[in-house]
């Protein structure tokens, strides 16, 4: 039996990692840093919550002061506009980096930024300390709250108004806080539950080449109560087990279990190695979130404010109602936190815009989600491969899909300071090749050990399955 059991194989640890063309020594000495860091983390935890308040501390006065204020004139720039600066801070810099940081390294923010996991951990120390109750152990939580969020955001604009962000990112941490005051005892329970980013992160985190890695062996085999010097017991806030952990998706790698009965440590791996190791380990809620959230409801998201196809089709039903004398749908007096409403800004949204908003991102979705599952099963039964785990080669594209949609505003920001950014259409172009051609190669590596006609086909059926995805940024980036 192997002693190394890692998170994701079992494969001596400079093959797993990739890292052939490295001598074993420059290995090592990468090995032994990362180690230490993680050794670091766990007894300089004072300082990362210190962190963790500056955080707070920032977002609530980015989140609530901005809010208050009356919203800025068009020529308002983000230096001399609280509200620009939030703005772009939040949607420009925030979530596209967010997800880019969990690509690269885990979900580090969750374990040592995250607003809402610190007032959720804190709070859950002096509330209610009840058990988790198991309606909120469903699997489908993540799905549904993502799904819910992505398109109440789009219905309020929560990317370009203050009030609508303040709304739904504020609503977000009240009910982290109101979980924590509920249930466990200095515990995550709404991080590991009910928040409606966990569910991307977690998929995320399963490419990150940092991970936390376990030896079973040496937990099993430490004296009893063993730990590393001068540290408490262990208190994983995300309730993990951590000796059975075999996936990073939970992992706040907060670093407060490192070195732990010398069994855990911070480690490199493949960013392909838990998706390529043959495992049982597939959830169809993750599935489901991949394809019919991040690659569906996200991307109708992202791209409805510049279809085409919706003006015509809004165009052509408000005349359509207007011939038969059904003037309702044309109203626009809901109130701002049911459909946009800022007539200072020109910008009112009817209860058909609100209709079709929905159904634009819910039509996309379903195109979306049928095109993945017909070429994935046929890939799948080819290859006689699960179409469920072939499905988790779509990862790699799906990160950089949703990366390109939030940095979209990125990029319509700094052009509004005067940056001509020239160069954007072949860095998306680039991004897109990279994340296929990234999805290609871990397709590939989850079906090693197959025939070449089978491992073509299993190719063939991820390729297959994102061109249509692919189409849909080439129409909006490039066509449009």
């Amino acid at each position: 039996m192997a002693r190394l059991q890692s998170s994701a194989s079992a494969e001596p640890l400079p093959r797993q990692c990739g890292l052939a063309a490295v001598d074993n020594g420059g290995f090592r000495a990468v090995s032994r840093a990362l180690e230490m860091l993680g050794i670091a983390m766990r007894r300089h935890r004072t300082a990362i919550l210190a962190i963790q308040w500056a955080v707070v501390f920032f977002y609530l006065v980015l989140l609530i002061i901005p809010a208050t204020r009356p919203l800025p004139p068009e020529e308002a720039r983000i230096l001399d506009s609280l509200t620009r600066f939030a703005q772009f801070v939040f949607w420009g810099i925030w979530w596209p980096f967010v997800m880019v940081s969990v690509v690269l390294l885990g979900r580090v923010w969750c374990g040592v930024l995250c607003p809402e996991g610190a007032l959720s951990e804190w709070v859950s120390r002096c509330g209610l300390s009840r058990g988790v109750p198991g309606w909120m152990k469903w699997g489908g939580w993540p799905f549904l709250a993502f799904l819910c969020t992505t398109v109440y955001g789009q219905l309020v604009s929560v990317y370009e108004y203050p009030k609508a962000a303040a709304l739904v990112l504020g609503g977000s941490t009240l009910a982290a806080v109101t979980v924590g005051l509920l249930y466990g005892r200095g515990k995550r329970v709404w991080c590991r539950h009910l928040c409606p980013a966990s569910g991307v992160f977690a998929l995320l985190a399963k490419l990150a080449p940092v991970h936390y890695q376990i030896d079973q062996w040496a937990w099993d085999t430490a004296p009893r109560g063993a730990r590393t010097s001068r540290d408490r017991a262990v208190n994983c806030a995300p309730l993990i087990d951590i000796r059975r952990m075999q996936t990073a998706s939970p992992c706040h790698m907060c670093g407060r279990c490192a070195g732990e009965r010398n069994a855990v440590r911070l480690s490199l791996r493949s960013p392909n190695a838990e998706l390529s190791a043959p495992h049982d380990r597939v959830s169809r809620w993750e599935v489901a979130l991949l394809v019919f959230g991040v690659l569906g409801i996200a991307v109708g998201a992202f791209q409805w404010s510049a279809s085409p196809w919706f003006v015509a089709i809004k165009q052509h039903l408000g005349t359509w109602l207007i011939d038969r004398g059904w003037m309702w749908p044309l109203q626009s007096d809901a109130p701002w936190w049911v459909l946009t409403h800022y007539p200072e800004k020109n910008e009112v949204f009817t209860w058909l815009d609100g209709a079709l908003i929905i159904a634009y991102m819910a039509a996309t979705a379903a195109f979306v989600s049928a095109w993945i599952a017909l070429w994935l099963v046929v890939g799948g039964i080819l290859a006689r491969v699960s179409a469920w785990r072939l499905a988790y080669a779509l990862l790699p594209f799906a990160g950089v899909s949703v990366f390109l949609g939030l940095s979209a505003l990125t990029v319509t920001l700094l052009r509004a300071e005067g940056l001509a950014l020239r160069w954007i259409g072949s860095a998306r172009g680039g991004m897109l090749a990279l994340g296929l051609a990234w999805s290609v190669g871990l397709a590939w590596g989850m079906v090693r050990g197959r025939s070449l006609a089978a491992r073509l086909a299993a190719v063939s059926g991820v390729v297959a399955s994102l061109g249509a995805i692919a189409w849909l940024w080439v129409e909006m980036f490039y066509l449009w």
